[in-house]
């Protein structure tokens, strides 16, 4: 390592959306602590009593530490990087939202040497994520299965992704922080406004870009510079707009159609 780097911490977050039943809750918990890990959130989760405690076993202490939420934007609030899960029956329908699918050991790879907060998102027991929030995950991982019946039990699924990822230590290389991602994906949206793109390919291109970007793990600087050149981009157009408006006014031709 060079003089002046050192490494930064990297902290994964289990975050289940809706889980419905506290078996599964308890079982996650378990987990978790098998593989050191304890940042959990619970989004609208069942009631939790005997039994998510009883399955919990020796890690009541996560159960208990849990931070229970009522909408998606709390649960990922100060996470750098929404990693969310899908199953690959999932990819009858809408497969654009789902895509590219990527293993939990390809993330690992692409984790190295980073440091910052990863949200990993597991959905409903009985029909996972919404489009509408898979839109705004920056990657999606998949647990390779048998296609005679390739769902996964929660737990399960929770359990085998985040053995995948134990011992993943940060790095030096900082991931950028979530709220200035928001902010560079929301730049990205007003150039398309700004270029007249196609309205029908617009939400296509705009999901492409932000996972193009999410599987980047790009730094706090590149954030910056990205956000830099959209905005020096957008005034440049907007100017050479107004001169080509204002050549038009002065134009002979222009000037007779107002006499």
């Amino acid at each position: 390592m060079r003089s002046g780097l050192r490494n930064l911490s990297l902290n994964i977050r289990v975050v289940l959306v809706e889980p419905m039943y506290q078996g599964n809750v308890g079982s996650v918990a378990r987990a978790m602590k098998n593989f050191g890990y304890s940042d959990l959130v619970l989004m609208n989760p069942c009631e939790l009593e005997g039994q998510a405690r009883a399955m919990s076993s020796h890690a009541r202490d996560v159960l208990e530490g849990a931070r229970i939420v009522s909408t998606l934007e709390e649960a990922v609030k100060g996470s750098d990087l929404l990693i969310g899960t899908t199953g690959i029956s999932s990819l009858k329908t809408g497969e654009h939202i789902r895509l590219p699918l990527y293993t939990v050991k390809e993330v690992r790879e692409k984790l190295k040497g980073c440091s910052g907060t990863i949200a990993l998102l597991f959905g409903r027991e009985d029909n996972g994520f919404s489009n509408d929030e898979l839109k705004g995950f920056d990657m999606l991982i998949t647990v390779p299965t048998s296609e005679i019946y390739p769902i996964m039990n929660l737990s399960h699924a929770v359990a085998i992704v985040l053995y995948e990822l134990s011992g993943l230590e940060g790095g030096s290389n900082p991931l950028a922080d979530g709220f200035d991602l928001q902010l560079l994906y929301g730049h990205l949206d007003e150039l398309l406004e700004e270029i007249d793109y196609p309205a029908h390919k617009k939400d296509k291109t705009s999901l492409m870009l932000r996972r193009i970007f999410g599987r980047a793990g790009l730094t706090p600087r590149e954030v910056q510079t990205l956000r830099g050149i959209i905005r020096k981009s957008e005034r440049k157009m907007r100017l050479a707009s107004g001169v080509e408006t204002l050549q038009k006014i002065e134009d002979p031709g222009s000037i007779e159609k107002f006499i």
